[in-house]
């Protein structure tokens, strides 16, 4: 979904006076990683709520061209899967994507981050049972 589809979801949505976390829910349950954050949809819905009527972007001077597209998360996840052990700067180097970029997307679009914390804490439990053992 284009994010002037996201951004006319949101107009829509706000028009029926419908939440910003609410419209987040139903974004987040359809399109998972791809959806606005809240912040995002906090202010695109205020700019409407305020009479804005376009829901394209409205260009900017300066302004990077976004790179954390579905491809490049899908590449990226395609070479996680491939070699885990990979680096951020191996990634970076295949991708030809900013390290910033390779970041963003592992951190927020992969899951990896946090499937490593959730690892991270079931070693240590069992850690511990092995201790109390």
């Amino acid at each position: 979904m284009t994010t002037e589809n996201f951004h006319f979801y949101i107009k829509v949505r706000t028009a029926l006076d419908i939440s910003t976390e609410v419209i987040h829910d139903e974004l987040k349950l359809v399109y998972s990683y791809e959806a606005s954050g809240l912040s995002t949809i906090e202010r695109c819905s205020k700019l409407f709520r305020d009479g804005r009527e376009e829901t394209e972007d409205k260009p900017r001077p300066g302004r990077p061209i976004t790179e954390t597209t579905t491809e490049n998360i899908e590449q990226v996840r395609l070479f996680i899967d491939d070699n885990p052990y990979m680096t951020t700067e191996d990634i970076q180097k295949q991708t030809h994507l900013s390290y910033g970029t390779v970041q963003r997307i592992i951190s927020d679009h992969t899951g990896c981050l946090k499937s490593f914390a959730t690892l991270f804490i079931l070693l240590i439990s069992g850690l511990e049972e092995m201790v109390i053992l």
